[in-house]
């Protein structure tokens, strides 16, 4: 399927004037970069990146997107004839997804005539933008749970190929897997799940509904026990399934002392082993409240696939250079009041001490790489228009996952407060 016409109609008219100014087949160069972090944040991860990729292989003009567009007179039947042919030939590098990435930093950069860059433009934005913030929200949600484990539930509070989108970002992030089967079936992330409210209602009793998914699911399934009275439900949960329950979900009230009486009431029982999940409506903070509580298990939704309040990463796409008509590179900036940009080709470099970041470097690629002790940044991910096999489909977001993991062991402690405050690390330009 086309994904030519995701994307903003002044793509298309930007490119229809410039063919007409003939300046359409200039060289150049655009940069996807954040100015800022979401709500005083200290870190962002990227995330996005091997679904833009394969995007980007799918972004041509077939007859009925040629249709439409001629149709409703969006382009000149020149430009008409030009889109026919079109296919992204250039090349693109950028940070690997799952890294961690700050103001300034060049998350990703799209070489190639104007008028085949230009059109990725609002493309890259929507994936990466909303990616991004999802992977950014969840990897705060897994440093605030401390090592235990957490599912992404929220398919039904988002779009639904959102839903899919968020299952994989929060997945690269560190979440352990998610209620989505699209995504278990695209890029191959986890699913689990098992039993709503409307499941113990349908039953004329609750014994009665614990016992039909204990037969369909075996005892090691999850029972969710706040439907009506936690305590009745976990004696009825464990009388049904045995001592070799596998685990309880509740979903309501005050889950810190609710999670302490599940478990004492688990333990004399003689469900020791037995796990408690939790789940209703929480966020990194509401993770982190309960790091002292003998929770096993957190499911996320809402919070996590709107970014925990910010459902876009605030990122933007800028031409940053250009061929002139000597076939010279021109470095262009904006100089807009609170929109400025920094032109050139830029590369980045993310300086370590003893293994821990302390900078990100950013300097002109034609310059050269600072002599600094680092890791370089930049990756390529499309070569003339193909892809690199390793950042895409189910391998790719494996990998983006294990990236993920090293980019956040790199971070100084600091990193990882849930408190407002700057970047944990400088953005320096040299």
């Amino acid at each position: 399927m086309s994904t030519a016409l995701l994307t903003d109609q002044y793509e298309l008219t930007m490119l229809d004037a410039a063919i007409g100014s003939g300046r359409h087949e200039r060289q150049c160069v655009f940069e996807v970069f954040a100015r800022r972090l979401p709500d005083s944040r200290r870190y962002g991860v990227v995330a996005g990146t091997g679904r833009l990729l394969e995007l980007i292989e799918q972004f041509r003009f077939g007859d009925d997107e040629l249709g439409f567009l001629s149709r409703n007179a969006i382009v000149s039947p020149t430009t008409i004839d030009w889109l026919a042919n079109y296919r992204f030939t250039g090349d693109i590098s950028g940070y690997r997804e799952g890294d961690a990435y700050f103001p300034g930093s060049p998350v990703l950069t799209v070489e190639g005539s104007f008028a085949e860059a230009v059109l990725l433009e609002t493309l890259a934005l929507s994936v990466l933008n909303y990616d991004s913030a999802v992977a950014s929200a969840a990897a705060r949600m897994v440093s605030a749970a401390d090592g235990r484990p957490i599912a992404e539930m929220g398919s039904r509070r988002t779009g639904e190929r959102s839903a899919v989108a968020s299952a994989r970002a929060a997945y690269i992030a560190g979440f352990s897997a998610t209620s989505n089967l699209e995504a278990g079936r695209s890029w191959g992330v986890p699913t689990m799940g098992t039993a709503a409210h409307s499941f113990t209602l349908l039953h004329d009793s609750e014994e009665e509904a614990f016992q039909a998914q204990v037969d369909a699911l075996g005892p090691s399934t999850t029972l969710l026990v706040d439907t009506y009275d936690v305590e009745t439900a976990v004696e009825l949960a464990v009388k049904v399934a045995g001592t070799g329950l596998g685990a309880v979900r509740i979903d309501s009230g005050d889950l810190a002392v609710q999670v302490a009486a599940v478990r004492a009431q688990l333990d004399a029982l003689g469900a020791t082993k037995t796990r408690i999940t939790v789940t209703n409506d929480l966020d990194e903070h509401a993770i982190a409240a309960l790091r002292a509580a003998p929770v096993d298990s957190f499911g996320v939704g809402t919070s996590v696939v709107t970014g925990s309040g910010f459902p876009a990463a605030g990122m933007v796409y800028k031409l940053v250079a250009h061929h002139n008509d000597a076939g010279e590179w021109v470095s262009v900036a904006k100089k807009s009041t609170a929109k400025a940009t920094i032109g050139g080709h830029k590369a980045a470099v993310r300086a370590l001490d003893n293994g821990v970041a302390s900078m990100e470097l950013i300097y002109q690629e034609s310059e050269g790489r600072p002599d600094v002790e680092g890791r370089d940044l930049n990756v390529p991910l499309m070569t003339a228009g193909i892809a690199d096999h390793q950042w895409v489909g189910d391998g790719g977001t494996l990998a983006a996952r294990d990236h993920c993991e090293t980019a956040m062991s790199e971070l100084p402690q600091t990193a990882f407060r849930l408190s407002r405050g700057e970047p944990v690390l400088p953005t320096v330009y040299r």
